[in-house]
């Protein structure tokens, strides 16, 4: 028999252990444990807010001989070997999602990536995190799956289309991910598992007849009459198209700077820019969960946001058993991201702590039109790294000393493997970060007691969170309101945030790509 949809309240442990679960299961359905046969999670979230806490469950049973359907994956691809080419630019979410929708419409993706492979790249954030040097073209931002491949690999998205979420996270599964990210309330794949998850998708991509090229940077894109015809290659390779993905990140400027040389409208948008907050994860747990977490509980998460002067202050990409790693793409910056594996086994807790900017609050770099953020996120970057320890050794400070202007005498241990030195951060940052940053942690303090401490250390910068720019489309096309054939999609074009919301724009781009070509 199937008992379908069944709700449950349970303690840590009777969520964490079968045997603990088939009995609260058995007693809920007045039926014995042993005539359970499986227990299928679809929906699982943790309520901390008494003092004892609870996991919410939404299980499918299976009693006696009964056994669930395997998963049912929506996905139907074709030999498109020969089939008509579309040109991706860009191999992150937005382009991977992007190129396996084209191959169930019937199209050929042409994926050009200008980093390397998932397995090469991670040579070269070794050397990175050595202090051996950064390679521009292959690091944490630029390369096969993203920025998102080694940062975290969340799953999460405050987008309300439940159907199209679960597409993508069917797809991620079928490609090799954890069954979890099917029923957690925030899923997440870890940057241990998401290179395999990323290497199976290329796997697809060519195994239906789809093309992926790494160390092919796009220099420019081709087009006539208001029409793209297709892409120049760095090394001055062309390849025609009648349509182009533009899927490149946030963190790629040149392709901005590209686009405006060629008349492509730009516009600016607003962004968010600040630090990484690190503290130890025990306490956050203490915190969080009212005492320390135990066995049975994950490593404890949070989110915070408030208003200073007029802007959000706010928690981004919160990392719990996690680390903070190195994000620059060019010598003399220093930027700095976050990322988990996926046991979140780290002793430390990281989150970014940002503060919201609009275009007009960028009056000093005016003479920059729609490239001002830009240009003050690159100026952002390299104070940081003036005021770091020379190659990706960041600048930090205690959380106390930050909030009183007092420069730490010495430093806590840390996740961030290449380094760190003390800097009195508010003495460089803009004032109307850094005073707003001072008192949004005094009011994160009032919110969770205990997260203002010196146990607790600021690095810089957190300023890759978002775009500062946006590539205008038309709503209804996804075209570029005056380039035909060209379809910007992703964070890089200002129209998503994050892993889930990427991969959604990835696919709705190819499905208008699809309807454009046969027109």
């Amino acid at each position: 028999m199937v008992y379908n949809n069944i709700q449950l309240v349970v303690l840590p442990k009777q969520a964490a252990v079968d045997s603990e679960l088939k009995k609260v299961v058995g007693e809920k359905l007045k039926v014995s444990p042993n005539r359970i046969a499986t227990i299928r999670i679809t929906r699982k979230s943790i309520d901390a807010r008494s003092k004892q806490v609870k996991v919410n469950l939404c299980l499918d049973v299976y009693t006696d001989n009964s056994q669930p359907e395997p998963i049912q994956y929506p996905f139907h691809y074709q030999d498109v070997s020969e089939k008509p080419e579309i040109i991706v630019v860009g191999a992150g979410p937005a382009g991977l999602f992007g190129a396996l929708r084209l191959i169930e419409l019937g199209l050929k993706p042409v994926v050009f990536e200008r980093g390397k492979s998932v397995g090469e790249r991670k040579k070269d954030i070794a050397q990175l995190n050595r202090n051996n040097g950064l390679n521009p073209e292959s690091n944490y931002c630029f390369g096969e799956g993203g920025a998102g491949t080694f940062s975290d690999g969340k799953l999460f998205t405050r987008i309300k289309k439940k159907k199209d979420c679960t597409r993508i996270l069917l797809n991620f599964h079928q490609h090799g991910a954890q069954d979890e990210i099917l029923y957690e309330s925030h899923p997440h794949i870890g940057t241990d598992r998401l290179p395999v998850v990323i290497k199976n998708m290329r796997e697809t991509i060519l195994k239906y007849g789809g093309e992926v090229h790494f160390e092919s940077k796009v220099a420019e894109i081709l087009t006539e009459d208001d029409h793209v015809t297709g892409v120049r290659l760095a090394d001055g390779t062309e390849r025609l198209s009648k349509a182009i993905l533009l899927a490149t990140g946030h963190s790629a400027r040149d392709v901005y700077e590209h686009l405006q040389s060629k008349g492509i409208a730009l516009e600016a948008k607003g962004f968010a820019m600040g630090i990484r907050v690190e503290h130890p994860q025990d306490l956050i747990d203490r915190i969080q969960y009212h005492q320390p977490k135990g066995e049975y509980l994950p490593s404890a998460a949070y989110s915070l946001v408030t208003q200073v002067e007029g802007r959000g202050v706010y928690s981004f990409c919160m990392c719990p058993g996690g680390f903070i790693v190195p994000a620059s793409t060019n010598e003399g910056e220093t930027v700095v991201n976050g990322m988990s594996p996926s046991h979140r086994n780290s002793k430390y807790a990281n989150s970014a702590i940002v503060v919201e900017i609009r275009p007009e609050d960028l009056t000093e770099y005016q003479e920059y039109g729609v490239m001002a953020g830009l240009k003050f996120q690159e100026t952002y970057e390299r104070l940081s790294f003036q005021n770091g320890g020379g190659n990706a050794i960041a600048p930090a400070q205690r959380m106390q000393d930050f909030i009183r202007g007092k420069k730490s005498k010495d430093l806590p241990a840390t996740s961030y493997i290449p380094g760190i030195l003390s800097s009195e951060m508010s003495s460089w940052m803009p004032p109307f970060i850094g005073k707003r940053l001072q008192a949004g942690f005094l009011d994160f303090e009032k919110k969770m007691r205990g997260f203002v401490t010196n146990d607790a250390i600021l690095i810089g910068v957190e300023s890759r969170t978002s775009s500062p720019i946006r590539i205008p489309r038309d709503a209804e096309t996804l075209q570029h309101i005056s380039i035909k054939g060209l379809y910007p999609c992703g964070e890089g074009a200002g129209y998503a945030g994050g892993i889930t919301s990427s991969a959604m724009d990835g696919e709705a781009c190819a499905e208008k790509i699809a309807a454009f070509v046969v027109e």
